[in-house]
């Protein structure tokens, strides 16, 4: 049990910079939402609005949720984890990459920002 969360967190980290940095540089609209406070990372891997989102923003992190979902899929499997896992596993990470400024989702649900200290994560965290 030990080794394979070993395995999926190491999975889930290389998948984590590979995702950020390939979201962040496509879509300046993703780090300017971010920036701004209205989207955050969730503790399931997947981002979320942190208030009622405008259409364009809503198509946005739709879209970066789907191809998060399929990046998950198929990194699962190598894993052998279910998507579940490896996308709570992932999220534990981008909270843990968020920069200070930065909306995060807290375990207990609610929207906090983080500041200059470690975020709120939930105790299965790697």
């Amino acid at each position: 049990m030990a080794k394979r969360m070993m395995k999926m967190a190491m999975a889930a980290a290389a998948l984590t910079m590979v995702a950020g940095a390939a979201y962040a540089q496509r879509d300046p609209a993703y780090q300017e939402a971010r920036t701004q406070g209205l989207i955050g990372e969730k503790p399931d891997g997947y981002l979320g609005f942190v208030g009622s989102p405008s259409p364009a923003i809503r198509a946005l992190v739709d879209d970066l949720n789907i191809k998060r979902k399929a990046a998950y899929t198929r990194s699962a499997a190598g894993a052998g984890s279910t998507v579940e896992q490896f996308a709570f596993t992932t999220g534990c990470r981008l909270i843990l990459q968020t920069s200070p400024g930065e909306k995060y989702q807290t375990p207990g649900g609610q929207w906090a920002t983080r500041d200059n200290g470690p975020p709120t994560r939930d105790p299965r965290c790697p």
